[in-house]
């Protein structure tokens, strides 16, 4: 197959509508996606994900708002860094900051928008897209392997799965963001309680800004639980 014949593919899928799955369906895989949030042997694993899209979401808005991308390092630990250049503050800085925290869950709204409107197709183009992107950033090895490992997954369901493959992966990764997101502010809240964060986004932004830490957490958790909630409500609804 010639490269004009595959991306013609590959935009015919993104533009095209495809069946939704019925509610019972949906619901189920979000009982699914929130065992493995809340078990933690699960958890410990999947989390990278949400780390994935978090520096991602650091880089996106470090970009936006003009200052330079200096690489994404991803560590086995689950942890993460995102590194860029331009003035330590303003309203850059602040946006970068704000960003990953935050970064996943809104990913999960949009990406639950275009479920409502029968797009699970260009749910996963689009994944693919950002973590080829962000393979491009990436400066150590494990995060090479890491979004390696992922964005190969999505396009072997992107181009070889069957209809209800793909929608279920969609719906899945939808989920996912959605309901994993708030458990990494939580996390955030004990270490900050324990003296453990420092240098956390949310001490960043306290430097930052006249607001204390604490707002910035309690804000990062509002976003979450509203996109969740939001994002939830576009999934099941017909």
């Amino acid at each position: 197959m010639q490269l004009v014949d595959v991306l013609a593919r590959i935009g015919d899928e993104v533009v095209g509508t495809q069946p939704r799955p019925e509610p019972p369906v949906v619901l189920a895989l979000g009982l699914v996606v929130l065992g493995v949030v809340a078990v933690p042997a699960t958890w410990r694993v999947s989390r990278h994900v949400v780390t994935i899209a978090h520096e991602g979401s650091h880089g996106v808005a470090a970009l936006l708002s003009g200052r330079s991308l200096a690489g994404i390092r991803l560590h086995s630990d689950t942890s993460g860094l995102t590194l860029s250049r331009g003035r330590s503050t303003g309203p850059g800085m602040v946006a970068t900051a704000l960003a990953g925290y935050v970064g996943p869950s809104l990913l999960g709204l949009g990406a639950a928008y275009l479920l409502s409107e029968r797009h699970a197709l260009a749910v996963l183009w689009l994944v693919v897209v950002l973590l080829g992107l962000l393979l491009l950033q990436i400066r150590n090895f494990y995060g090479l392997y890491a979004v390696l490992v992922a964005g190969l997954g999505v396009f072997a369901v992107s181009w070889w799965g069957s209809e209800p493959v793909q929608s279920a992966a969609a719906y899945a990764g939808t989920w996912f963001l959605l309901l994993a997101s708030p458990r990494p502010v939580l996390e955030l809240h004990r270490q900050r309680r324990r003296n453990r964060a420092r240098d956390s986004d949310a001490d960043l932004l306290a430097r930052l800004t006249p607001f204390p830490g604490l707002v910035w957490v309690g804000f990062f958790l509002v976003v979450t639980v509203a996109a969740l909630v939001v994002g939830a409500s576009w999934l099941v609804s017909r």
